[in-house]
């Protein structure tokens, strides 16, 4: 999970932190010197309880009839969060406010094609 995370970060300077949460394990790491960064227990709660929710209620519906889920593009305050269901879990992405979260999402499918 270390070298997806390191993959990611390589691909925007816009990516501020990301998370991996599969089989019950999470690991995430934040780039250094961000701006309004938020608390890691905040992060470690969103991750085991928010993301997962808001997965699971958009997968459902996406289901019904609309071709499924690929991923959902949260707006806080100071950053865009991506998150995208992998096997087991999902992958969580924070994009800075002026970074463009549809171009990363493209680019993170592609990176995870190839892996």
């Amino acid at each position: 999970m270390r070298a997806t995370i390191d993959a990611i970060f390589l691909l925007s300077p816009a990516v501020r932190y990301v998370a991996v949460y599969r089989d019950g394990i999470l690991v995430s790491g934040e780039r250094a010197g961000i701006a309004a960064a938020s608390a890691a227990d905040t992060d470690r709660y969103e991750e085991l309880l928010v993301n997962p929710t808001l997965l699971t209620l958009a997968r459902q519906r996406g289901e019904i009839d609309c071709g499924g889920l690929r991923y959902l593009v949260v707006r806080y305050g100071h950053f865009f969060q991506l998150v995208r269901p992998v096997p087991g879990g999902h992958l969580s992405v924070a994009v800075e406010s002026d970074g463009d979260p549809l171009a990363i999402a493209a680019q993170l499918e592609l990176l995870l094609a190839e892996s």
